[in-house]
């Protein structure tokens, strides 16, 4: 595991030595992503120079040193991630006459590309990367990023100047970089919490979609090529058309085999390797696979809390005493966890605000006190219709799509005629005579929400709907317009009649590479840990795509084909149990220990002088969260995780004064 980062100067103004102290410049700012070595190297003829830092992982010898060129001298490469397949490769391209110096997946790759070309190559990999490679026949430069978008890549032009990194800190760290606020990438997150793809928080720069290769000619006038090689969209596609056809025994021991290679190709490794364990039924399945295949106990590794709702700690202790792991568990108090949120802006680089951000870079930690590659039990929700909300959600609309949407709109105003307070103080005034199920909690909130749902036209607008934050956020971010994403985009859409299918696309599409992801990679990278994904092998994810949803949903519950695999290994007592989230009491915090913090970045005259936000409705739901009238802790993280991103922004630009920015151009 890697960073990557480099540029191409198109005026051609530098020299070798500039543009390798600049090329290095931008790679140390990587230096937690790859801390074990670094490299550069640069064409000053063409203006191209490529920087690299690495974490050793395979062949820890110099002979994997990068930026790497191939044998044939064409291409050159800064590489991040793993392509595990990379062994069975080596011996077709030895039978083909390639010879190789070291032990590594980068010089394999290299000849893969040197044999069959880029495309042919890359899809031929099964792996997790970010790869930028230079073509220096052609003079063209391809970026590459996995199919599931386990691994992140920037990119965009400064003025005359193309760059790319695998975060946006080292894209920070040009001199000719003068970021500007996208105001429509800051609605997008308000909706959302992330970011999605390609948007990034700077005008121009973009992210690279899973799947795709963007080629670039060093020529500020030529567009960027985009050329999918891989979508999920053609997954599902093919998996439509060619559905598995045996029996539910049959496909349970299909997926067994598959996951258990999957997981034997992500245990390859020349350092010590472990597992994120929550005991629920995605990392069990991935440490009873890993616990069948080794000679000796995995490492295993939970984060637990005191506070009950929050705590699965003793659910992965009862499954890794069961496998026989040598499991390691932390209790962490509310002021640990804490000592985080001060880490969240540096660490996710663009603002980000799923909470559950913080559990996971706690667990990273832990883990990396012992091992340096850790398995993920994530992507079985979205493979498998994991999530309840798609039970939720399936439910709600063969419900309102059976009303005359005229009769669903009138109903909707009447539910909008009375405030969130107001609602809540009636709620708690016929709350005495109500039955226990229907008394909820912070009321206040619930006749909006249902009133927005009422009035979709679509199950692709329902789901919006139902996972947004801020539904409207155009009207709180100033200025601003949200672009078209994989759930506003028809042409995205899949075209399956179940609606458990359509929800799953657009998590596959969004959900999954730009939150979950990306909480996973930069926290586990904050700590030099590399995660790796098994679900997310892509052979994994064309088979789930390929079964009826009979196999995945099973009297009301999902996961049925995983929990069987499960069961091979795992008595399904420790399946019985209700499904958590890795989450952390933000909601109470926010009304103590947090409170003072909150309130310094809510203050209204800050939020006034910055003009990204329109202070009226945050001041009016920080005044609701407080009381107790509502509970608005999403949307306020989200406000609240911008707010310390755009804290810790100014303040690299004070100290960084080779790249500072004006505040008005900064906040355009």
């Amino acid at each position: 595991m890697c960073g990557i980062s480099g540029y191409i100067d198109t005026a051609r103004r530098q020299g070798e030595q500039e543009l390798a102290h600049t090329a290095l410049r931008m790679a140390n700012a990587l230096q937690h992503r790859g801390p074990d070595d670094v490299g550069t190297w640069v064409d000053a003829s063409v203006g191209i120079a490529l920087g690299h830092r690495r974490l050793s992982i395979l062949d820890l010898s110099p002979l994997g040193h990068q930026p790497m060129q191939s044998t044939c001298g064409r291409y050159v490469t800064s590489f991040n991630g793993e392509i595990y397949n990379f062994k069975e490769l080596r011996e077709e391209l030895k039978r083909l006459g390639h010879r190789f110096r070291g032990q590594s997946d980068t010089e394999v790759m290299l000849s893969s590309m040197s044999q069959w070309g880029i495309e042919s190559a890359v899809t031929r990999f099964n792996g997790m990367f970010a790869i930028a490679v230079w073509d220096r026949e052609t003079r063209l430069l391809h970026l590459v990023r996995d199919r599931m978008g386990e691994k992140p890549l920037y990119y965009g032009w400064a003025g005359k100047t193309f760059l790319f990194a695998s975060e946006l800190k080292a894209i920070r760290a040009h001199p000719q970089f003068h970021g500007v606020i996208d105001r429509g990438a800051v609605a997008l997150f308000m909706r959302h919490n992330y970011i999605p793809a390609p948007y990034s928080i700077y005008t121009g720069i973009a992210k690279v979609v899973p799947g795709e290769i963007v080629t670039i000619a060093p020529d500020p006038a030529v567009a960027p090529q985009v050329h999918p090689y891989w979508s999920v969209a053609s997954a599902a596609q093919r998996g439509r058309e060619e559905p598995f056809r045996g029996t539910p025994g049959d496909a349970v021991s299909c997926l067994d085999e598959l996951l258990r290679e999957a997981v034997k190709l992500r245990m390859e490794a020349d350092v010590p390797l472990g597992a994120f364990l929550s005991g629920g039924v995605d990392s069990s399945t991935i440490v009873a696979l890993m616990q069948a295949q080794s000679t000796r106990p995995v490492q295993t590794f939970s984060i637990g809390f005191h506070e009950a709702a929050y705590n699965e700690a003793h659910h992965a202790k009862a499954v890794a005493d069961y496998l026989g792991t040598a499991h390691t568990e932390l209790y962490v108090s509310p002021a640990e966890a804490m000592e985080v949120i001060p880490r969240l802006p540096t660490l996710y680089d663009e603002p980000f605000a799923d909470s559950s951000q913080i559990p996971t870079y706690l667990v990273s930690e832990l883990t990396r006190r012992k091992v340096t590659v850790a398995l993920s039990g994530d992507g079985g929700d979205e493979l498998f219709a994991g999530y309840g909300r798609y039970f939720w959600a399936a439910n709600l609309w063969g419900k309102i799509n059976s009303i005359p949407r005229s009769l669903r709109q009138v109903a909707a105003c009447s539910l909008t005629m009375l405030s969130p307070m107001a609602w809540t103080t009636f709620f708690r005034g016929i709350s005495p005579v109500l039955p226990k199920r229907l008394k909820l909690r912070n009321p206040g909130d619930k006749p909006s929400k249902l009133a927005e749902i009422l009035t979709v036209e679509t199950v692709e607008a329902l789901y919006l709907a139902i996972v947004s934050h801020w539904k409207s956020p155009t009207e709180v971010v100033l200025g601003s317009r949200e672009p078209l994403t994989a759930l506003t985009d028809r042409s995205r859409w899949s075209d399956s009649p179940e609606v458990f299918d359509r929800m799953m696309h657009l998590d596959m599409l969004s959900y999954l590479p730009d939150d979950i992801l990306v909480k996973v990679d930069r926290a586990s990278m904050a700590v030099s840990l590399e995660a790796r994904v098994p679900f997310l092998d892509h052979r994994v994810v064309e088979f789930a795509w390929k079964l009826p949803m009979s196999m995945k949903i099973h009297e009301g519950q999902g996961k049925w084909i995983l929990r069987q695999v499960l069961k091979r290994y795992v008595p399904a007592a420790f399946q019985d149990r209700p499904k958590m989230g890795f989450g952390v009491p933000i909601d109470s915090w926010l009304r103590g220990p947090l409170k003072e913090w909150a309130e310094s970045l809510l203050d209204e005259k800050r939020l006034l002088d910055e003009g990204i936000f329109n202070p009226d409705p945050i001041r009016k739901q920080w005044s609701e969260h407080l009381s107790g009238t509502c509970n608005w802790h999403y949307y306020l993280w989200d406000v609240l995780m911008f707010q310390a991103w755009l804290d810790e922004e100014r303040k690299t630009r004070d100290i960084n004064s080779t790249n500072s920015l004006e505040q008005g151009t900064f906040l355009a």
